[in-house]
């Protein structure tokens, strides 16, 4: 009973820190993009001006990011509500 609790009093929780998560990832890779290709906007999968590897650098550059950052969030907000709760969020 305690478990199902702790799952659903850490839903919304969780849900709000993805949302974080995913605005933080975007300005994150906005960032390192400048910093990398000296442009401001990176290409989009149908940019018809931009070859194929700079696409998929682009994405893959973007997925990475993205991944480390909702990790790091993630694992945040669970030791956060082990301090909280006593418990580890399931």
């Amino acid at each position: 009973m305690s478990g199902t609790v702790n799952r659903l009093a850490y839903k919304p929780v969780g849900m709000l820190l993805g949302m974080a998560a995913g605005l933080l990832a975007g300005a994150v890779f906005r960032q390192v993009w400048k910093l990398t290709s000296g442009d401001d906007d990176a290409p989009g999968a149908t940019d018809e001006d931009r070859g194929w590897g700079e696409v998929l650098a682009a994405a893959a550059l973007q997925g990475a990011i993205f991944a480390v950052v909702r990790a790091a969030v993630d694992r945040g907000g669970a030791t956060g509500v082990r301090r909280l709760t006593g418990s580890w969020p399931e």
